[in-house]
């Protein structure tokens, strides 16, 4: 059944268009052979994961070039609901092209992001978030089958939740994408806790390192810090008279418009800068930087570049700045 075929307001609408397209139309369904694997003057790698707490299965098939370890071709298998399969057709798509190294390093959040239709928006239904898990432990799989090496070799992410292999990382990016105050709501988006309970608090009958209630505390703390500086910056913008602002708003209000029209550039040429301190001088305020990385030796640090700080400063903020560099 096509998306668009569904009442409006129904939980197919917190699918996004990508998921129901791959759900339907999956790209990377199917199997390689050792006679097409050997064609490619490819190694055929065939990995499984089950996730016991859903049933959920996905098989996932690698060739992989031999002189150079890169994923010639991808294709999977998946054993369980339309979400399984979109995200295990996302999972394989975006091994394609890369070294085994390379893949190892995609988590479950890269595909979860890759199946959203708007940067911003969960691309599946709370209850369904889990379903990309499985990328983590196949794709791991595969490339411990090619290595010969143990699964944990590849571990660099830091899991709170071994049933459902959520870690520290993807935890904290749901609760801040999806807004959670409690740990109920953590548990129905990312599956965390949601079996043998020991992650959520000390008690359990395996101890943690650290419990979903002291991640969802800290996570919360950091939004109020970063809501609490947002709102300075807001603030600061509403006041038209930059002279009036205390030195600390001042500088945030600085930082927000670089962040915005200049650093990116910078950025993108291997440099970056940071603003030191702020000083009336008569009826200007001149602003004393320094640069960092590339900048740090660039030609046109005292001239070209200068110039465009400058202007963009004064365009944003105020005429009376004038910028130096120390």
């Amino acid at each position: 059944m096509a998306k668009n075929d569904l009442v409006s307001g129904s939980i197919w609408d917190e699918y996004s268009s990508i998921v129901a397209d791959r759900m339907n139309n999956p790209r990377h369904m199917g199997e390689i052979t050792e006679e097409q694997a050997e064609a490619m003057g490819a190694a055929l790698i065939v990995a499984d994961f089950g996730a016991e707490s859903c049933g959920d299965a996905v098989r996932l098939y690698w060739a992989v070039e031999k002189d150079t370890d890169k994923i010639v071709a991808s294709k999977f298998k998946s054993f369980g609901c339309g979400t399984a399969i979109a995200s295990s057709d996302i999972m394989t798509e975006l091994c394609l092209g890369k070294t085994v190294d390379e893949a190892v390093k995609i988590t479950n959040i890269d595909v979860e992001k890759a199946m959203r239709d708007e940067p911003n928006t969960p691309a599946v239904p709370a209850q369904k978030m889990h379903c990309s898990v499985m990328a983590y432990d196949v794709i791991k799989k595969a490339a411990s089958l090619y290595k010969g090496v143990d699964m944990e070799s590849f571990e660099t992410e830091f899991i709170v939740c071994e049933c459902a292999r959520v870690s520290l990382d993807t935890l904290k990016e749901v609760i801040k994408l999806n807004k959670l105050t409690t740990i109920e709501q953590v548990t129905d988006y990312t599956k965390a806790g949601a079996f043998c309970k020991s992650c959520i608090k000390p008690g359990g009958h395996e101890a943690k390192d650290i419990y979903l209630v002291d991640i969802l505390a800290d996570t919360l703390a950091e939004m109020d810090r970063e809501r609490l500086a947002e709102a300075a910056v807001e603030n600061a913008k509403v006041d038209k008279d930059f002279g009036k602002l205390t030195i600390v708003q001042k500088i945030k209000l600085v930082d927000s418009v670089i962040d915005e029209f200049v650093r990116p550039m910078l950025v993108m040429d291997g440099g970056d800068m940071e603003v030191v301190d702020i000083k009336e001088t008569g009826s200007n305020y001149d602003l004393y930087i320094r640069y960092l990385g590339a900048c740090s030796s660039c030609a046109t640090g005292s001239t070209g570049t200068l110039y465009a700080i400058e202007s963009t400063l004064q365009q944003q903020i105020d005429p009376a700045i004038r910028v130096v560099t120390i």
